[in-house]
């Protein structure tokens, strides 16, 4: 099988879809993991603002009210939470984002105390974070305090990753890679647009561009640019669709340098290491 078309398989993505099934196909994979799990009552999620938490947040506020209605259960919720370090840049859009996912429960934790606690105590031991680094730690204390909600909550962590961010690897390994559900997976960012636009969802909020915001020293650093290749270009090739040479050749350096990212940890039986 040739690379593309391994890829293609992998990350399951439809040429053109219908928001409306897409929606509906959502919320009942969100439902049937509850129904399949009846311990679990919360479903948490961090909010940034951005258009992949944003839509998420909607889809998981929308099963956990259709699950109250069939159930007649009270104690299913949504956490949206809210996760800055100090000040957020964009925390206007981030209440936009959750007045138009009207979550059950909203939740602030400053994440920045912990972070500093832990780049000082790494650096008392001789080990100094880069910023890149530090960037990675502040998205590992925020998938810790999403999982320490929902411990306390009979919660599960939702994830936001969809099959653009699959293929290139955005995201930090056991930071805000490592949640238990992820609803949107199959879809790419031009199709969680249609979504959200479906949905509702106030225009700014999915027009915006991408950022992970991570680095100090690169403050709001577009996704685009950190990749250094377009998202309507990876939509294209996730769609099947001719794209320049150039940028088949980045997206697919870009999944083929983060695969382990995509893979449990690996055990001698595996054969991804060999």
């Amino acid at each position: 099988m040739q690379l593309r078309e391994q890829i293609l398989a992998n990350m399951k993505v439809q040429p053109t879809i219908d928001p409306q099934e897409e929606i509906r196909k959502s919320v009942d994979f969100l439902k049937s993991y509850l129904k399949k799990y009846p311990f679990i009552k919360s479903l948490v999620l961090g909010i940034s603002g951005g258009q992949d938490s944003t839509l998420t947040g909607r889809l998981a506020q929308i099963a956990m009210t259709e699950m109250r209605e069939e159930t007649g259960d009270d104690e299913y919720r949504f956490i949206a939470v809210s996760l800055p370090y100090g000040e957020q840049f964009d925390e206007g859009d981030r209440q936009d984002a959750l007045t138009f996912i009207e979550p059950d429960v909203r939740m602030t934790i400053n994440i920045k105390a912990a972070v500093d606690a832990s780049a000082a105590t790494l650096k008392a031991a001789g080990v100094e974070l880069s910023d890149f680094a530090k960037g990675n730690e502040k998205a590992r204390e925020r998938m810790k305090a999403q999982y320490s909600i929902a411990a306390m909550n009979q919660g599960a962590v939702v994830g936001t990753d969809h099959s653009a961010e699959a293929i290139t690897g955005f995201y930090t390994k056991y930071g805000d890679g490592g949640t238990d559900i992820n609803p949107i997976f199959r879809l790419n960012k031009r199709q969680g647009k249609a979504l959200l636009k479906e949905l509702g969802c106030p225009e700014h909020l999915y027009l915006k561009k991408p950022t992970a915001d991570l680095e100090e020293d690169k403050p709001a650093l577009p996704d685009e640019v950190a990749l250094g290749v377009t998202y309507d270009q990876i939509d294209d090739y996730l769609e099947g669709k001719a794209v320049p040479e150039e940028a088949a050749r980045k997206i697919e350096n870009w999944y083929l340098k983060t695969q382990h990212k995509r893979h449990m940890a690996i055990t001698i039986f595996d054969d991804f290491w060999k």
